[in-house]
């Protein structure tokens, strides 16, 4: 693989990237608002009507680490092409469905576009950029995607109050458009392995994901053995996917990758981070409105000093990254992030606007300190022709650990605990610290 592309390619390149990223980011959170409009329209009931949220999730979850191997055998362009068109064509069909039936099959194809785009858009910017701006391209896509979670539910919001909830999908149009005539303009070539995709591995893969997500978000909401059952038959399909992989010589699941210390440090320190990601978003905002009896848009302002301060924090630390050794920088991120949490934990009783922002923005200063140093190293460690399997473990390492923070979430206030958010912070706080720990044990060579 080549150091790079020259600009101003590079930077039509990075466009590029950052649109396709901003699309399959914003349209996982902008649909949430729209559910109770979609839901009446459509004449389903609101717990029939979740299956617009569940389906995209799914879809991008169980696709990750199939289509992060298919970039290997193809090209990381070619899936990511696909992906774009994919997402795009899927995104008009979302708008034009009339039934929920209709509606939920155009979501599960726009989740596979989406997962084409996030399985191997951290191996895009490997080939992008340098390796002595390695840093600096990966921070600028972590800014972009914590911008855009903080602006899906306002821009879902915006877009509702001018027009029907069908462009929510629609907008998506003539962006998909621009971002593809890009992709297949600008976007580097890039190695293929001479490697097939195991048809076994991709279905014991999806059985893997699906029944552990759907047992996740189980626990909280619905009878306890059920998701039980799930969560066992998860860990008996992972089991079974993971004795598969032995002696495949492009595995689904990267155990090549999770064999380097280097590399399985990175992704616990992932996990870690995004799970008490979840935990804090949306912990806070149930304390807030029903704790504190804060209006949505008070609450609603008042957490965007989390990602705002991730969207600041993390081109600096990209940059960081490429001078410094990323596993002190992560660890000193995730350090901040734990102190940031046990400071909600301890918030006073009756805090006011000020006491809240701080801790919020502390918590968004550790957690972007922290995403770009470690995506740095999980990209970089990988050899170049393994970058789509280690950007695809990233993004799954991405969506499980907030499914894991969500689903403890949900634990907590089904369990009536006398003090929810106390709760919540203080098992993000540890969690959080074990990952600092486990990023401080890294022996990262800088590359």
């Amino acid at each position: 693989m080549s150091d790079g592309i020259p600009q101003p390619l590079r930077g039509l390149a990075l466009i590029t990237i950052c649109i396709s990223v901003a699309m399959s980011v914003i349209d996982a959170a902008v649909v949430n608002v729209a559910l109770p409009t979609i839901s009446i329209d459509l004449a389903v009931t609101p717990a029939h009507s979740i299956w617009v949220v569940n389906a995209y999730q799914l879809a991008i979850t169980v696709a990750l680490l199939p289509l992060a191997s298919l970039g290997d055998i193809l090209s990381y362009r070619t899936v990511y092409r696909a992906g774009i068109v994919l997402f795009t064509l899927a995104s008009i069909a979302c708008g034009l469905s009339d039934s929920l039936l209709t509606l939920t099959l155009a979501r599960i194809a726009q989740g596979l576009g989406a997962a084409g785009i996030m399985s191997v858009n951290i191996a895009l910017i490997r080939a992008v950029y340098p390796k002595s701006l390695l840093g600096v391209g990966v921070g600028n896509v972590a800014m972009v995607v914590a911008i855009c979670s903080a602006a899906g539910p306002s821009v879902g919001a915006a877009i509702l109050a001018v027009a029907p909830w069908r462009w929510l999908f629609f907008v998506n149009g003539p962006l998909g458009l621009i971002a593809a005539v890009l992709a297949f303009r600008v976007l580097p070539a890039t190695p293929r392995l001479d490697h097939k995709l195991d048809a076994l591995s991709v279905a014991l893969n999806a059985a893997t994901f699906s029944l552990l997500i759907i047992g996740v978000q189980g626990l909280g909401s619905r009878d306890m053995t059920s998701a039980l059952f799930e969560l066992g038959g998860a860990a008996v399909a992972a089991a079974l996917l993971t004795w598969r992989q032995f002696g495949l010589p492009l595995p689904v699941l990267p155990i090549d990758l999770l064999s380097r210390p280097v590399f399985a440090l990175s992704m616990v320190s992932s996990v870690s981070s995004f799970s008490a990601q979840s935990l804090l978003q949306i912990g806070m905002p149930f304390y807030l409105m029903h704790g504190l009896g804060f209006s949505v848009a008070r609450a609603g302002l008042l957490m965007t000093a989390f990602p705002a301060a991730i969207a600041l924090m993390a081109p600096l630390s990209g940059r960081l990254a490429d001078r410094f050794p990323p596993g002190l920088l992560g660890s000193a991120g995730l350090l901040a992030f734990s102190a940031g949490l046990v400071s909600t934990a301890l918030m006073p009783s009756s805090p006011n606007d000020f006491d809240i922002a701080w801790r919020l923005a502390l918590c968004g200063i550790g957690f972007g300190f922290f995403q770009s140093p470690n995506n740095r190293v999980l990209i970089g460690s990988a050899p170049p022709e393994r970058s789509g399997g280690a950007a695809g473990l990233q993004s799954t390492g991405r969506l499980v650990g907030q499914s894991l923070g969500a689903a403890v979430t949900a634990v907590i206030y089904a369990r009536g605990a006398a003090q929810p958010l106390v709760i919540a912070m203080a098992i993000g706080a540890a969690v959080t610290f074990a990952g600092a720990l486990a990023s401080g044990l890294r022996k990262v060579p800088m590359v």
